[in-house]
C-alpha cells in the first residue's frame, strides 16, 4: 500500500474516532481539518514566501545569478511541478497565468509612478519589474482557486458574473487612472458592498456545511494578504518609499488596495467556476466541478 493510501486510511480512522468521542472531540477534529485545508490552499503562496525569506537570509552575495532571477526561475519551476503533479487544474493554471500578466502590467506602471521599488538588480525583468513579482500576484489567485475546490464552495445571493466583471474592470482601470483623475476607490468599495453584501458562501470542512457572509470571507483573505506583504517587504523583495532607510510595517491603509486587487482575482476564479451562471449552465458547472475533484489522491488528504 502506498503512503498516500496509508495516510488516507489513518485520516479516516482518526475522523471516526473523533466522531465517536463526542462533540468536543468532533469540533477539535473539524478545526484541525480546517487548518489542513487552509494550509494546502496556501501551498503556492506559502512556497513563494518561503523562497523570499530563504533567499533574503541565506542567498550568497557572490552567486553569478541575481537573487531576483533565482526567484523567477524557482517560482516557474514550482508552478510547472504543480501542473505536472495535477495539484492545479488547467483552468486554475490559466487563471493564474492571466493574473500574472495583469499584475505585471500594473507593476510596470506603478514602478514608473514611484509607488514602490525593487532595490536589487536582475536580468529577468520587464520595464524595471522583476518577473518573479507576477507570481506573487498569481499566488492570490492560486489560493482562491484551491480553497474554492477544497472547501467545495456554494453560494446564495451571489451577484451575476457580468456585474462582477464590470466591478473588476473598474477596479483595474482605477489603479491606473487615480494618478491623474479623482480616485474612485470609495465608490468601488460601495459598489462591491452592494454586489456582495447579500451573498453567503457555504463551505464544507468535514461532514456539515458551514456558511458565512461572502464579504466577511473576502475581508479575512485581505488581512492575510496584508500580513504576507509585510513578510515580502521585510525580505526586501520590494519596498515602499517609507521603507528605503529601514523596514517598517506596511500601512494598514494598504488593506483597501489589497481588498480591491483581491476582488479582481476572485472574479477571475469565479468566472472559471461558473458560480453565478443561470441554472442551465449549472449542470455544466457541476460536471466541471466533478472533474476538478478527480485530482491526485494526495490532495484528498485534506478534503
Amino acid at each position: 500500500m502506498s503512503w498516500p493510501s496509508t495516510f488516507l486510511e489513518w485520516e479516516k480512522k482518526l475522523g471516526s474516532l473523533a466522531a465517536a468521542n463526542g462533540q468536543i472531540s468532533s469540533v477539535f477534529y473539524e478545526f484541525l481539518r480546517f487548518g489542513l485545508k487552509q494550509g494546502w490552499a496556501c501551498l503556492f503562496g506559502g512556497t513563494m514566501l518561503a523562497l523570499l525569506l530563504g533567499t533574503y537570509f541565506f542567498y550568497p552575495e557572490n552567486m553569478p545569478v541575481a537573487r531576483y532571477d533565482f526567484l523567477t526561475v524557482a517560482a516557474l519551476a514550482v508552478q510547472l511541478v504543480f501542473i505536472a503533479l495535477k495539484l492545479e487544474t488547467r483552468e486554475e493554471a490559466a487563471v493564474i497565468f492571466l493574473f500574472h500578466v495583469t499584475g505585471t502590467l500594473m507593476e510596470i506602471f506603478k514602478i514608473a509612478m514611484g509607488s514602490w521599488a525593487y532595490p536589487e538588480e536582475s536580468l529577468l525583468r520587464v520595464g524595471g519589474v522583476p518577473l518573479f513579482t507576477g507570481f506573487m500576484y498569481a499566488s492570490v489567485g492560486s489560493y482562491i482557486a484551491r480553497a474554492w475546490r477544497l472547501f467545495d464552495f456554494r453560494f446564495t445571493g451571489h451577484p451575476r458574473l457580468s456585474a462582477t466583471v464590470l466591478l473588476a474592470l473598474m477596479i483595474y482601470v482605477n489603479f491606473f487612472t487615480h494618478h491623474y483623475v479623482v480616485d474612485m476607490r470609495m465608490a468601488l468599495f460601495l459598489f462591491a458592498a452592494l454586489l456582495f453584501g447579500p451573498a453567503w458562501v457555504r463551505f464544507r470542512v468535514w461532514r456539515k456545511r458551514r456558511r458565512m457572509p461572502l464579504l466577511l470571507g473576502l475581508g479575512l483573505v485581505t488581512v492575510f494578504i496584508w500580513f504576507a506583504e509585510n513578510i515580502g517587504t521585510f525580505a526586501r523583495a520590494w519596498i515602499y518609499p517609507a521603507q528605503a532607510s529601514g523596514w517598517t510595517h506596511v500601512p494598514v491603509a494598504k488593506l483597501g488596495s489589497w481588498f480591491l486587487l483581491m476582488l479582481i482575482s476572485y472574479v477571475m476564479v469565479s468566472a472559471v467556476n461558473h458560480c453565478s451562471r443561470p441554472v442551465a449552465g449549472r449542470r455544466r458547472a457541476r460536471r466541471s466541478h466533478e472533474r476538478k475533484r478527480r485530482l491526485t489522491r494526495i490532495e484528498s488528504v485534506v478534503r
